[in-house]
């Protein structure tokens, strides 16, 4: 798409300052001033008039959006890693590539999933919450006990970047590493990480206990923790999921934590966010977070730089840096 004519550049939501000022300064740039979530008809008159699409994790570039996209629209960037609010099938169709931005929320992802890790099983949020309402009466030997870590099994679901980092992090506090991905990682990462390779994920699952899921959406990996799946979980393990809320039997989960089949969950994603189910907000043995693993001040900039690199290469004639060839587990 090599042209001496500035790209149209449509961007759906607020970016970073930094970001957009320069976004201005390269391309001729529509900003979402108000930060309001398009509607699907917006997105369909963006698509017919914009050379570069910025759409973010919350909206749904689907099929009936996309079918109505002008031929001048050449490049969705996509600010944001995961790639399953876009039809990947019909953009290739019609000739349009797709970027994502890869790698630079691989830290904080990891981070927030070890602090749910830690919260969850050592009950820090209920602690906090006693202690804001007042009834707290003092240390007791007996009181707000939890579980220790150290020594326990984390099954990890999804060994890619993130994936392995959180493992990193989870060995450094004793844990013992555990995974299943759809391919087996190389040896030297095993070693590294002392990972045990599960092929099954149900026997995988029934021996953990602490299941950590890192793992994108995708087709194969819409309710990958089914309801059968939910069941092969021991009664005293916890589920933490910092990935995609789809990938999770949300009434399911919820069925067995009312019911004391589990014994707790750290969530920062849901099945139908910004909904939560209203039985969730309800339990005390979760942690509930608002899609928030990623938000750092450092990595929404270091985002919006890789969007603005691949819209550049691509418009300068050259394939981007973070083209999507396909969704993967």
């Amino acid at each position: 798409m090599p042209t001496t004519k500035k790209p149209l550049v449509i961007v759906t939501r607020r970016l970073p300052d930094a970001i957009e000022t320069r976004m201005m300064e390269l391309f001729d740039t529509r900003l979402n001033l108000n930060d309001q979530p398009m509607s699907q008809s917006e997105l369909v008159e963006a698509v017919k008039t914009a050379d570069v699409l910025v759409p973010t994790v919350t909206d749904r570039i689907d099929a009936a959006v996309l079918s109505q996209a002008g031929p001048q629209l050449r490049l969705i960037a996509s600010f944001g890693t995961g790639v399953d609010h876009i039809d990947l099938k019909t953009a290739r169709q019609r000739g349009i590539t797709v970027t994502n931005t890869p790698g630079v929320l691989t830290e904080d992802t990891a981070d927030m999933t070890m602090a749910l890790i830690l919260s969850v099983p050592r009950r820090l949020t209920e602690g906090e919450r006693l202690l804001r309402e007042g009834d707290w009466g003092g240390w007791s030997p007996t009181h707000m006990l939890g579980h220790r870590i150290w020594g326990k099994r984390l099954g990890i679901i999804g060994m890619g970047r993130i994936g392995s980092a959180v493992a990193r992090r989870a060995k450094g506090f004793g844990l013992s590493i555990h995974y299943h991905n759809r391919r087996r990682v190389d040896a030297d990462l095993e070693n590294e990480l002392e990972a045990t390779y599960w092929e099954s994920l149900d026997q995988m699952l029934a021996r953990m206990d602490i299941i950590s899921i890192n793992c994108p959406h995708t087709p194969a990996t819409y309710h990958l923790l089914s309801a059968r799946r939910l069941k092969l979980l021991q009664p005293t393990s916890y589920i933490v999921n910092t990935s995609r809320g789809e990938v999770i039997d949300e009434n399911a989960l919820t069925r067995m934590l009312e019911r004391g089949e589990l014994a707790g969950a750290g969530l920062d994603v849901f099945e139908h966010e910004p909904a939560v189910n209203p039985k969730l907000l309800k339990l005390s043995n979760v942690v509930l977070l608002p899609h928030m693993g990623s938000a750092t001040i450092e990595g929404r900039n270091a985002m919006g730089e890789k969007v603005i690199i691949n819209i550049k290469t691509f418009v300068d004639g050259h394939t981007p840096p973070d083209r999507v060839l396909e969704a993967m587990f």
